[in-house]
């Protein structure tokens, strides 16, 4: 096992920094110790219920359920307030500070940053992110994601991943990285091994990367390297095993002691503390998730984890349960004291390069409720409207109908198609109401097709009745499904684009960049990577022809590997 040094990169600490780390620990009884492995979800934002949690598991760090910004604010306030260690607060700002609170300001996917073909997008979604996800007390975001995108049926990365090669995803996730630095809070790369080769959901299932090991090297191994040579100070591991490394590592491996990474000593301590040599701190994936749950039983994995060389355990299935696996672990000696000791320098690490505990001594580690103000401030929304113009991409007009304008086209029957409502995206049907909105403010009349019915009716009524077309797809989500994709309202539903032929029809993808798998047969079809207010009103300016199509550096996973989808 590698042991951590707090005075090399990414911790710097000097000598004062840490005695704080080595006193802190001395200090600790075992159930303190423990504690500060656990990440815990907060679903009640209640501060006194928090208090609670606090002082009974002794945490060493947090997230919560996102809300406006002045809730979250009063919930992280008094968790810091009622911790005698400082906590590490983490959220998850892949597009922008809209993943650190309700009201936060969304600037670009991943996806759409690599259609812009910029990084300045990445790095202002980074920029953005770090102060507005610090103003409300976050000192951490598990981002950037550092996954490839080479199977485009995979939907869990789909709109995540910068790219499908190696440079883009360096680019972009260094682009991040640096716009996320001008703020205090710590950057997370994930998920490693790395995500984005097969098409299946670590949140139901074991994942695996098939890479051979000299594929690995070349594509996210290059991508870690570069990310822990230029100091990421923390890595999640991921529930996705790497089975050709495991093997590599240690032949006396069978096939079925293959496990994920969170569980893998073979990945983190051989391959990515060592081998690529990572001196900063791991924490697991969602451990709610079933890709750690078809690896063992949870009494074993919970203490698993950390003696595989992880350093933080993200959130409770019960508190005290899995609090209990973890003590018992550490008591029949599945942890070592050394894994134990390591793990925590690391974790009290992380918090004295973030200068926390001096802020705890200062009065100043929760901000002034004054910094609320630059929560959607108008700098930010500018830097979210660029972002916009410069990604929304216009992937094929084949037979040329664009622009589409309230002048030649003013009659416009809309379809509307959505996924699962709620789910654990919060997936809402919203943008409907905002999108005959927009249409209706640029002069368009909106008659809205509900697609229960198999009817069609007469063609020639569709051609007398209406100008133009527009389909607008927000299908989000993941965990409930592998591969999430169109589903339609009902059999045969007339919102199912057979009309191409007969009327100028538009479709509009406001999320997966890959839905011209299942509709082909469209001949305008547009990804604009978002359902914002913002995003939706610039995609029909650019329909109607008052704004060109910037986002043109697009992957060729948009084609679904099919011919006919160029049509």
């Amino acid at each position: 096992m590698k042991s951590v040094d707090l005075k090399s990169k990414p911790y710097y600490l000097n000598e004062k920094d840490i005695a704080w780390v080595e006193n802190t620990i001395a200090e600790m009884t075992t159930k303190e110790k423990i504690g500060q492995l656990f990440i815990n979800l907060f679903h009640d934002l209640n501060p006194d219920n928090g208090k609670k949690i606090i002082e009974k598991y002794h945490l060493g760090g947090a997230r919560y359920i996102s809300a406006d910004s002045d809730k979250v604010y009063n919930l992280l306030s008094g968790l810091q307030k009622n911790s005698k260690i400082p906590l590490l607060i983490a959220a998850n700002c892949d597009n922008g500070a809209d993943g650190a609170m309700k009201d936060g300001t969304y600037i670009a996917t991943a996806a759409q940053c690599e259609a812009s073909g910029d990084e300045k997008l990445a790095y202002n979604a980074g920029y953005v992110s770090g102060r507005e996800a610090s103003a409300i007390g976050c000192n951490w975001t598990f981002n950037p994601i550092a996954d490839i995108l080479y199977n485009w049926r995979n939907t869990i990365v789909n709109t995540r991943a910068y790219g499908t090669n190696p440079e883009n995803v360096i680019k972009y996730t260094s682009a991040y990285i640096d716009g996320l630095n001008q703020s205090n809070i710590a950057a997370c790369a994930k998920h490693f091994p790395g995500d984005g080769t097969e098409e299946r959901d670590q949140h139901l299932v074991l994942g695996v990367n098939e890479s051979s090991c000299e594929e690995w090297d070349a594509t996210f191994g290059r991508v870690y390297k570069h990310l822990i040579d230029e100091g990421v100070p923390t890595i999640m591991a991921g529930h996705i095993a790497l089975p050709e490394y495991q093997y590599k590592l240690n032949p006396n491996l069978k096939y079925e002691d293959i496990l994920p990474a969170t569980l893998s000593p073979e990945l983190i301590n051989g391959l990515l503390k060592e081998k690529l040599g990572f001196n900063g701190l791991v924490v697991t994936d969602a451990s709610h998730m079933t890709g750690i749950a078809a690896a063992m039983r949870r009494k074993d994995a919970v203490p698993r984890t950390i003696a595989s060389g992880c350093d933080m355990f993200l959130f409770f299935n019960d508190q005290e349960e899995d609090f209990t696996y973890m003590l018992e672990g550490y008591e029949n000696g599945v942890i070592t004291e050394e894994r134990l000791q390591d793990a925590l320098r690391r974790i009290l690490g992380l918090k004295a390069a973030l200068k926390l505990h001096e802020k705890q001594q200062e009065g100043t580690l929760i901000p002034s409720k004054e910094g609320l103000k630059i929560v959607g401030c108008e700098e930010h929304l500018d830097m979210a409207a660029e972002a916009a113009d410069r990604g929304i991409s216009l992937v094929k007009d084949t037979l040329n109908q664009l622009p589409i304008k309230p002048n030649t086209h003013k009659r416009i029957r809309l379809h509307t198609l959505y996924g699962e409502i709620g789910g654990l995206m919060g997936a809402t049907n919203e943008s409907e109401k905002i999108i005959i909105e927009e249409l209706e403010k640029a002069g368009f009349e909106v008659t809205i097709n509900d697609g229960t019915t198999r009817n069609k009716g007469k063609v020639a009524d569709l051609e007398n009745d209406f100008d133009a077309v527009f389909i607008f797809a927000d299908i989000v989500g993941y965990a409930a499904e592998n591969n999430y994709r169109i589903r339609w309202k009902c059999a045969q539903s007339t919102d199912v684009p057979w009309f191409v032929y007969e009327i100028p029809t538009v479709f509009v993808s406001l999320n997966f960049t890959t839905h011209l798998t299942d509709v082909p047969m469209v001949k305008t079809y547009i990804n604009a990577y978002k359902d914002t207010r913002e995003v939706i009103r610039q995609t029909i300016q650019k329909i109607m022809g008052e704004a060109e199509f910037k986002g043109t550096h697009f992957n060729e996973n948009v084609w679904c590997e099919k011919w006919e989808t160029r049509r």
